[in-house]
């Protein structure tokens, strides 16, 4: 691999403005550095012919996972392109083979630092910041806090004091949908802090493995009790989803499946809201057919100003309780720092002849 005399840098989506320092701090050749900090879609043509003129000239882009998408519509408009950085080492909206095919090299970031780094002390795997929001979403829901806020500090509403009653969790029963890491750690905590009951579902899921996960988390056997779908959604009072987006797993709740929800029970989605159908859960929550739901990913992001979930006055009018985050979940200030450190040690290995250390692809031919 041939070392690169000139660097070209685009960096995307950098809402927080963190990129910059750790770019600029790692000794590249930089010709040029700039930030798009507004996400445009490249699905819509408006979107694609945005992104294709504002790109065109750099040869690496950096990216954000759950932000701007890389389908190949865009790829093949990018002549200059040669080095697309993104975050994590799995990005379903990257088309890795198309940017194969055009001597694309695609590389991730790890999120490992050093166990002796004091700059950049991220969480064990046990202690995530994404299971840190399902639950703060979860207590939000269940506290009513958010709309207890809003009326309070409503001059409209002078007299709102205890206007309804929060719902306590001790042994309620908690439906997770994928007992994954994550599913694992939201069960293991709602056991332990809030004494419920379990259960679990995945399309391969069975008692053994259910077991097994419950051993990692230093529960006994038996905490956590695999069940059908059907049973899942008819019995929890809480349902939690912890899958990851597939061809396989997209619209694992349908209207039919939401319908089979208890009028009390809550839903929690911190993973990705295409596993949902977002009309029929629009329609269950608008209906106030269940209590309500806690929600920090979206089927379009950033929303949009005239989004039914922006605009809905939520908790209100026979409308379900809803709390909304703009996607949250993974962005804690430590992790999102050390991405862009290794995004920017990539460059530098990728502008001297080296291979990156976290390729996500095979170009054809990379240079």
């Amino acid at each position: 691999m041939a070392s690169v005399a000139h660097i070209r840098l685009a960096v995307l989506d950098d809402y927080a403005e963190l990129a910059e320092k750790h770019f600029r701090s790692a000794g590249l050749n930089l010709e040029s550095y700039h930030s798009f900090p507004k996400t445009l879609d490249p699905k819509t043509p408006d979107g694609l012919a945005a992104l294709t003129a504002q790109l065109e000239p750099f040869n690496v882009i950096s990216t954000m996972r759950e932000r701007t998408p890389f389908p190949a519509e865009l790829l093949t408009s990018l002549p200059n392109l040669k080095l697309l950085l993104t975050t994590g080492m799995r990005n379903a909206s990257l088309d890795l083979e198309t940017a194969r095919q055009r001597g694309i090299l695609v590389a991730g970031t790890q999120a490992k630092p050093p166990a002796d780094s004091l700059d950049f002390r991220l969480p064990p795997s046990t202690h995530d910041t994404t299971t840190q929001q399902a639950i703060s979403l979860l207590l939000s829901l269940t506290s009513r806090i958010p709309h207890d806020h809003r009326q309070i500090t409503n001059p409209s509403t002078p007299d709102a004091w205890q206007s309804g009653f929060s719902i306590p969790l001790y042994g309620k029963t908690l439906g997770v949908i994928g007992l994954g890491k994550l599913g694992t750690n939201l069960a293991r905590i709602c056991v332990q802090a809030f004494g419920m009951k379990v259960i679990c579902w995945s399309s391969n899921l069975d008692q053994s493995k259910a077991d097994d996960a419950a051993a990692g988390a230093g529960l006994p056997a038996g905490s956590f009790t695999a069940v059908a779908k059907q049973e899942l959604l008819r019995t929890a009072d809480v349902v939690s989803l912890h899958l990851v987006l597939s061809d396989r797993s997209r619209g694992t709740l349908k209207a039919e499946d939401l319908a089979l929800l208890k009028p009390s029970a809550l839903l929690v989605n911190t993973a990705r809201a295409g596993l949902i159908e977002e009309d029929a859960l629009l329609h269950v929550l608008e209906k106030g057919r269940i209590a309500g739901a806690a929600l920090d990913v979206f089927w379009k992001e950033p929303l949009p100003e005239d989004s039914l979930w922006r605009t809905t006055r939520w908790g209100e009018d026979g409308h379900s309780m809803v709390v909304l985050s703009p996607h949250m979940g993974y962005v804690n200030e430590v992790t999102m720092r050390w991405w862009y450190k290794e995004q920017a040690q990539e460059v530098k290995r990728w502008s001297e002849g080296e291979s990156p250390l976290n390729i996500m692809n095979n170009p054809v031919s990379a240079s």
